[in-house]
């Protein structure tokens, strides 16, 4: 299993936004007020995964990796990159989907009084769900081995 690929996050996000903006122009008339609450989950993952990440950075840097107290499992570093990639992937879907919805509101938000009062909302969760993208990649980041070769060696990998 290789790293995330960010051009594969960033198809993913542009793909989203693209989805998701039709939908609005579909289905705005139908859709709750967004407040500055609606992303802040996203956020608080996203806070979590990075807490992780320098967790774990700490404890390969200092090599306690391995069974016994105090020492980080490796399945657990393993688990924690699957974590990584899910979120990061999840992350982009929701920030595409919030890119689709902000392109909606702000040509609108002057003369529509609904995109006005939405688009502080959007905002939030848009920059939460890029957030948790940035947490996941370091989290995916921090759990490699320090004897891993960096990952711009070679780029017939990617």
């Amino acid at each position: 299993m290789g790293p995330t690929r960010k051009r594969d996050l960033t198809a993913a996000t542009v793909a989203a936004a693209v989805v998701g903006y039709l939908l609005v122009i579909l289905l705005y008339g139908w859709f709750p007020p967004i407040t500055l609450w609606t992303g802040l989950s996203l956020l608080g993952v996203a806070i979590a995964e990075a807490g992780w990440a320098f967790y774990v950075r700490a404890k390969i840097n200092d090599g306690h990796i391995g069974d016994g107290p105090g020492r980080l499992h490796p399945l657990s570093v393993a688990r924690s990159v699957v974590i990584a990639k899910a979120s990061a992937w999840v992350g982009a879907l929701v920030l595409g989907w919030w890119v689709g919805v902000l392109a909606y509101l702000l040509p609108r938000r002057t003369t529509l009084r609904v995109a006005g009062e939405d688009t502080p909302g959007a905002v939030v969760a848009a920059a939460s769900a890029l957030a948790l993208v940035v947490a996941a990649l370091w989290l995916q980041h921090c759990c490699k081995s320090p004897q891993e070769p960096p990952e711009n060696g070679d780029a017939a990998t990617e």
